[in-house]
């Protein structure tokens, strides 16, 4: 029996659990040629195995958060986006169950093995930027966003958009903005009914600078809405276009998806609102009777 592995360390000034006071997301699945996806996993994670499900494909995830955290100062909001092949442990394959790609999207594995190996991660906050590369193991990048989501507070719709642009961590831990665009993604969910999705916890799977692997597991306490686009009548409901394809995200990205390849499904969590500001009324006003 292997004696019992440490914790990894917790510098300062981070703290863990880290707390989310919202959270709005979606991903995008698409099933691709295994034999890049083991090339890329063995560059970036070399004790990591990329999953199979139909066909015996690999799974590539690209998702974007939104997240909203409270600290002791105040608050902080943060986007970022992560391209991920999904993946196991070596040293546990004979744990793992034989799922198809819609049981393993809708948590079907509770093993939890099988989870997001990140290859990529752009991220618009610089203290977030160092936290995941110093905690997780994350290979955070800086980058910026523009955005347009399903909000309680804007038109009605189920498409997501999201701009990736270039960015830079300038002096005093600031964020510098470039003009070069990275990526879009468009997901159009709408007309779509979502299945309720246990896929919490969700692993993500990082290499640390001495080679070991680390697992962090993220809580998500409402089910997420996966949504099923296998059907040729779907293909044409998410877009990824790169547009840096000479850096090391865009060439990654192009090892693994062509231009053509469809997603086979989306997901997504949105928090649930916890207040709401009413329309006014008016008061009548005047001398009283």
């Amino acid at each position: 029996m292997t004696a019992p592995l440490p914790l990894p360390p917790v510098p300062e000034p981070f703290q863990l659990p880290f707390h989310y006071g919202a959270l709005h997301q979606v991903g995008i699945d698409w099933l691709v040629d295994a034999a890049p996806a083991r090339e890329l996993l063995a560059k970036h994670h070399p004790d990591l195995t990329a999953a199979t499900f139909e066909d015996g494909r690999a799974l590539v995830s690209l998702n974007y958060q939104l997240y909203f955290a409270q600290y002791a100062f105040g608050g902080g909001v943060t986007q970022e986006i992560e391209f991920s092949v999904i993946a196991f442990p070596t040293a546990e394959a004979d744990r793992l169950p034989r799922l198809t790609y819609a049981q393993y999207a809708q948590g079907w594995d509770q093993t939890k093995l099988l989870g997001i190996a990140r290859l990529h991660v752009v991220c618009d906050n610089p203290f977030a930027i160092s936290a995941g590369r110093e905690l997780y193991a994350e290979p955070k990048a800086p980058g910026w966003f523009e955005v347009g989501l399903p909000s309680l507070n804007g038109p009605a719709g189920e498409t997501w958009t999201v701009r990736c642009k270039a960015a830079a961590i300038g002096p005093d831990d600031t964020l510098e903005k470039g003009l070069g665009p990275l990526l879009d993604v468009t997901a159009k969910l709408d007309g779509l009914t979502g299945a309720a999705a246990n896929s919490a916890p969700i692993t993500g799977y990082g290499t640390d600078r001495e080679g070991r692997l680390l697992a962090g597991p993220m809580n998500v306490y409402q089910p997420y809405r996966w949504y099923d686009l296998g059907a040729p009548e779907h293909s044409g409901r998410t877009r990824l276009e790169v547009h840096a394809t000479d850096g090391d995200l865009g060439r990654d990205i192009r090892a693994l998806l062509a231009d053509d390849t469809p997603a086979v499904g989306a997901w997504t969590y949105q928090s649930p609102p916890v207040a709401a500001h009413n329309r006014p009324y008016y008061l009548p006003t005047g001398p009283r009777l």
